[in-house]
Formats: C-alpha cells, structure tokens, sequence
C-alpha cells in the first residue's frame, strides 16, 4: 500500500515538473526557484485567521472565537471571574474596572483615582477586590459598584492579589517586595505583613491545590512558597530575572512564565517600561502582566529564529517553566525573540496556553515542549487569560479586548503567507500543496514591498493539491492565501478532515545580464595559476543538483607566481540570477579600434597574459561575462568591462660607458647611461669584484626617466685587474647591464 502512495505521489510530481518544463519553454531558457512554504519559522511570519498551525508546519481550522466587549481603553492590565460567571477587566490608563457579564453586555463597573488597575480577585463572599498603582490601594467593590479602600499600604505598586484558602487577601507589592496577608477592612500594614522577600517586586500570586500561597518575584526570578503559618521555601530559581505569572494546573503542577532582563516589565525606573495585565485562573487568584513597549506604545515583538532547543535558556527573552509536585522543573516552552505575557493550563489537559506579543497569538504547548499556534488575534498582545470548565477568556491590551474561545472549531479560516521576493520580476509557474478536506489558494502578485492597492487582485482559487497554473500577473513581489473550510456541510465529516502543508510555488525570474564590476592589472611578471580545490563529487553536477546542497563550494584564491613579462588579468563579476558565468578575454592596442580574442570559455575569474607573445606598447583588455551555461542558446545575455590602459615592455634597456673608467691611486670613476626605449628606468645596482649588489641612484636623485646617467666613484682593494657590474631594471622588470673591467 505504502509503495502505491508512494508511486502515485512521484507521478504527481514528475505531471508538475514536467508542466513547468512546457511552462518554462514558452517564457525563457533557465532554471526555475521553487519557494517551499514548509518551514515553520517562515510560516509563523504570515498571518493566521481562525487556522492553527502545528509545530510541524501543518494549518488546520482554528477554534472559534468571540469578541465580547471593548474597553476602548488601551491596556487590559488584569482580569478575574466570579461564581457567575461575569468577567472583570482592569484598565490603564484611566484606573478603569469593567463588568462582562456571561451574555457578554460589558459596562464600567468602577473607576478608581490611580492610573492603572494592576490587579484583581474574587473574594470568598464575592466581592472584587482591585489592587492599584502607582501610591496604590486595595479596594472592596461590592456588587453594586461601590467601592471603600480596604488595604492601604506604604508601597508604590500593587503587582498581585490571592484569596486564600481562609478567605484572607494576599497582597504582592513592589518597590519593596512585601508580602501582605490581610483578614479585615482597614488592617494596619505593619499587622499584616506576612513575608518581606528581600527582593524589589513580588510580581505574581497564585494558590496550590494544598492552599499554599505561591510568589513570583523580580529580579531574582525566584517561586516561593508560603504556608499558612508562614514559613517560606524556594521552590524554584529562574535563570530569568522575573517570575510573572503562575499557573497552577489539575495535577498539582505549576507553570511559571519567566521574562529574561530585555524583557523584564517590572523596573519602574525604566522609561520604556509600562504596567500590563493580569493573569488570573478559575480559582480567583489574580496575576499581574507588566508590557514592555517602545518608544510608540506598541509592545515589544520578535520574529521566531533559528531552531534552538528550548533549553538553551541563555538567549532566552521569555520562558515557561513547568514545577512538578516533587520538586523538579523542566522547560515548557522559550522564545529568543518572543515576550510571553500570559499562562494558563490548556483545558483540554496536558499543557499549557501561552499568550504572546507575537501578533496578539495564542500558543499550545504540551507538556513535551510540542507547540501549536493556536489562534492570532487582531491586537497588539494577549495581556490575560482565564479558564473556566472548557472555556477559556483571553484579554488583549492594544486595544484591550475581551475574547472567548472552546474547543469548537470555526466554519472557515485563512492564512496569508509571508510576501516572497523573486529579486526580478518573475513568470509565475504552478502552485501545489499537500493537504485533505476543503482547501484552496490564491494567489497575489506587485511591484511594491507590502502588498496595496497597486497590486492585483487575489487571483480565482487553485483547488487541486497536485498543481495549478498561477493567473497572477508576472511581478517582483507575491503572496499566497489559503482558505480551509469545515467539511462538515459535505455530510458530517470530522475537522481533522480539513488540512494543508508544504506549499510550493514555481516562479522564473526575469533573465538579467551579468556585470563585470571590476578588473585589476597585476605588476609586470606576475603570474596566476589555479590553486588546488577540494574535489567534489563528479555526480553533484551530473544529477543536476545545487552542489551547495551538499557543503559549501569553496573558491581559494589562484597562486601567484614568477613568469618573465607576464601581465595578469583578475577580475569580479555577478549575476543576479545566480547564473553559471564564462568568461572571454579581448585585446587591443591603444592604436587599433578592434578587439582580438585571447581566451574564450573561462570558467575562473582571472587570465594570465604571456606578455612574450605582444609587442612592445600600451594595450588594453576586454572581459566578456556570459550566462551561457546556464541558458539555451540565443536566451544567453552578457556584459563586459574595458581595463585601464596596460603596458606591454619585454625590451630591456641598454646600458653603455661614456668613455673610459679613470683609475686614480686607489679610486676609480666610471660613467654609465642607462636608456629604455619602451618604459622608463626604475632601478639599478653595481657589483665590485663580484661582490655584494649595492644601490646606486641616477645623477639627478630619482629614477623616473626613460635615460638615466649614473657616476660611480669607487675604493679599489689591491693591484691588478677589478671588475665593475651594473644592472638596471626597467618598470615591465626587464634588466639591462654592462661590465667594466679596469686595471690599477
């Protein structure tokens, strides 16, 4: 059975191939770009509406989602529910508390004097109580909306507020990091303080299945545990600076969500730095988000990089810790470029939601660190969420919303892949996917980098998995869509019927001449040969395939060595289509107006002139790069670039005596000329009796003449006949000389 699927799947694929094939003759000669929309990372950088996408890359329907109600207030900083169901919001900036109740008519139910409402609780007798900042208070809101200042201590900040297994009000607080457990109305600080953390903020509360009181704390990142009698114990040191929020989960486990110091939301003193939501679970107990935006307001986001294991906490700018109830921890779930702001335990068991900045998404995780993007909202980050039975309230901030979302899946949903940029305007060929049930693409070409309104428009769908041709008009820029539909309309099926992956999309940029960017003349008598490469396999090239596929080609610089007279050509050429170039080489001298060739057909970028081979002149070079290899014929294109001006000098110059040497006691005095009739003189050297080559300079100080007159006045040792060597060397290298004899 696997063998037939398996056949049918290369017969589908090579129809595809060989479509593009006919596709590709009737457009131009050269090798198509398939863009595979299978990576996860590349798909998390499109747009998700009502599709989750699984963490290998497949898109199903998503759940369905409700907006309830809009604040119209920009940040919902925390959240809680009570025995009825109805849902309260704390807002920023305003101080803002509103009511949702279970039909989903919200109203504003109390408006406090500070700022921001940072924290919120069910009590046992169901009262609200909000904790406020900055200078905040504790407030009991009874359910008729009045309000009276229940707890007020000396802190600035009321991070996080627990209703304990008594009924009491635990209190998390910052700058000072105090811990307060307060029983009545009015209660003196200094009476109810519980724990003093020796730590600056205790970010978030929450209460175990024992009725223990669970802190999160900045900047040490640490989880405490509180009996009731008081008595404190670290549960768990973070590698993070800042617990803020905590989860505890049906199975006696805690997830704790940990900001690293790029992310850490709780440093006041920090301009960019704002309060954000809350984080509160089914049992009242209230967490609080603090957001970390930039200098516009907008929170701070990241693109998912390269695969990293979890783990790797080391970059980490947030993480989900999972605590099990014997006291060991593992990694959930991290992110190097993406700030959680809230957790709860998935209701579907096993896991754990994970609410982003990531484009207002909603993450999956089991509890084996598998995550699904669950759902994307339309705001800028999801500040809350609550759960109650198989429901789940997730509040946004940016602007602060309240949605609802179960288990049930939408009817429809879509997904806008990233824009893809073929470089040059392209042909589009044939799109195809993998995939079952109701799904269809679209497609959407321009010239612009964000697809507006000078794009076309989304094409007619492509409805066949195997392969469809593109109608969008051929463009630099295009984007893909997906619709999937429930199946359900088709006679009851199952949503795990509809399903899509692995995308693919043929497209044939525009053929673009290659350029010749540049040519360097090397001195006179250097010459280059080919350095010794790594072989690669002689199949890489014959099966067709990139040889960059399999390692990285590299290209070592030729060898430079002596060759009398030669001049050598490097030069640098590219081609955007990344096309296979040769390479021709052309010559001229400065008094003929055609070019003869050299060299055809170079696959290296460089050629070594036998300078022996021209005569004496200035001459230039012509290189000429081709596409050829890579495209039919008459479908090639080429460029080229002209070299400065090179000299061409195998003729030495001539050295000759002006007279006779003069022999004067122990001194001899020789005059010798020195004339090049091509270049000019660039040094010369004398030996004495075969000695050691000393430098002599011409009479005038400088060699820079194609005539040089140089005096040589020198010490002779002992009687008899002495010997006088001079050589001089012209600017191509080449050496005339002369020898004196003399007799003392």
């Amino acid at each position: 059975m696997r063998k037939k699927i398996n056949l049918t799947r290369f017969i589908n694929a090579l129809t595809i191939l060989l479509s593009f094939a006919f596709f590709v003759s009737l457009v131009r000669a050269g090798e198509p770009v398939i863009w595979e929309t299978n990576s996860r990372a590349e798909i998390l950088k499109g747009e998700a509406r009502g599709v989750s996408i699984t963490d290998t890359g497949a898109f199903m329907l998503g759940p369905r989602v409700t907006q309830l109600f809009n604040t119209e207030q920009a940040f919902i900083w925390s959240s809680a529910v009570d025995g009825a169901g109805n849902v309260y919001l704390g807002t920023g900036h305003d101080g803002r508390i509103f009511r949702v109740t279970v039909d989903g008519r919200g109203a504003l139910f109390y408006d406090a004097a500070e700022l921001d409402v940072t924290a919120l609780a069910i009590g046992k007798d169901g009262a609200l109580y909000a904790g406020t900042s900055p200078d905040g208070k504790v407030y009991r809101v009874g359910a008729d909306g009045r309000a009276e200042v229940f707890f007020d201590p000396p802190d600035k900040y009321i991070w996080s507020l627990a209703v304990l297994a008594g009924g009491e009000l635990a209190i998390g607080t910052g700058d000072n990091g105090k811990l307060y457990r307060v029983r009545a109305s009015g209660a003196k600080a200094e009476d109810s303080l519980l724990v003093d953390t020796n730590e600056t903020h205790v970010i978030s509360l929450a209460v175990d299945a024992q009725g223990n009181l669970v802190a999160g704390t900045d900047p040490g990142g640490l989880v405490l545990r509180i009996s009731p009698d008081g008595k404190v114990f670290a549960l768990f040191d973070a590698p993070l600076r800042e617990i803020h929020a905590l989860a505890p989960a049906p199975d006696g486990s805690i997830y704790a969500l940990a900001l690293s110091d790029a992310a850490s939301t709780a440093r006041g003193s920090t301009p960019t730095v704002t309060t954000s939501g809350s984080d509160s679970s089914g049992t009242g107990t209230t967490t609080v988000t603090i957001t970390a935006v930039d200098e516009s307001g907008a929170p701070l986001q990241g693109q998912q990089t390269a695969a990293r294991s979890r783990n790797d906490l080391a970059s980490a700018r947030s993480a989900v810790f999972r605590l099990l109830p014997d006291g060991g921890s593992d990694v959930v779930w991290s992110s190097a470029s993406i700030t959680a702001f809230a957790v709860a335990p998935s209701p579907q068991g096993g896991g754990v939601l994970i609410g982003t900045a990531d484009k207002g998404r909603i993450y999956s995780v089991t509890d084996d660190g598998r995550d699904t993007l669950l759902l994307q909202s339309n705001e800028g980050q999801i500040s809350s969420f609550i759960v109650r039975g198989r429901e789940v309230f997730a509040a946004s901030s940016n602007q602060g919303k309240l949605f609802r979302f179960g288990s049930e899946p939408v009817n429809e949903g879509t997904y806008e892949s990233p824009v893809r940029d073929a470089k040059l305007i392209a042909s589009w060929g044939r799109i195809w996917w993998r995939g079952s049930g109701a799904v269809e693409l679209q497609t959407r070409s321009g010239n612009s980098e964000r697809p507006d309104q000078t794009w076309s428009d989304w094409s007619a769908p492509y409805k066949d998995p195997n392969g469809a041709q593109i109608a969008s008009p051929r463009a630099r820029f295009i984007q893909w869509r997906a619709v999937l539909r429930s199946p359900s309309e088709r006679g009851g099926a199952s949503r795990a019927e509809t399903r899509m992956e692995d995308v693919s999309l043929a497209y044939l940029p525009r053929n673009v001449a290659p350029e010749v960017l540049s040519i360097t003349t090397l001195p006179s008598s250097v010459g280059l040969q080919q350095s010794i490469q790594i072989q690669s396999d002689p199949n890489v090239e014959s099966s067709g395939l990139d040889p960059t596929l399999f390692g990285a080609v590299v290209q070592s610089q030729p060898r430079r060595v002596y060759q009398r007279g030669a001049r050598s050509l490097q030069w640098q050429a590219e081609d955007r289509n990344g096309d296979t170039l040769e390479y021709a080489v052309y010559f001229r001298s400065l008094g003929e107006s055609s070019f003869r060739l050299l060299k055809d057909k170079l696959r290296e970028n460089f050629y070594t002139v036998d300078g022996a081979a021209l005569a004496d002149g200035r001459y230039v070079f012509r290189v000429v790069a081709t596409d050829a290899p890579d495209n039919a014929a008459g479908q090639a294109l080429s460029g080229e670039r002209v070299s400065e001006p090179v000299d061409v000098d195998n003729t030495p110059p001539i050295a000759r005596a002006e007279g006779e040497a003069k022999v004067t006691g122990d001194r001899v005095r020789a005059v010798i000329e020195v004339i090049d009739s091509t270049g000019m003189i660039k040094h010369a050297d004398f030996s004495l009796d075969g000695g050691a080559w000393r430098t002599v300079f011409p009479d005038d100080g400088i060699a820079d003449s194609p005539r040089e007159r140089f005096t040589l006045d020198l010490q002779l040792e002992g009687a008899g006949e002495h010997t006088i060597s001079l050589r001089a060397f012209d600017a191509s290298g080449n050496i005339g000389s002369i020898r004196i004899v003399v007799r003392k």
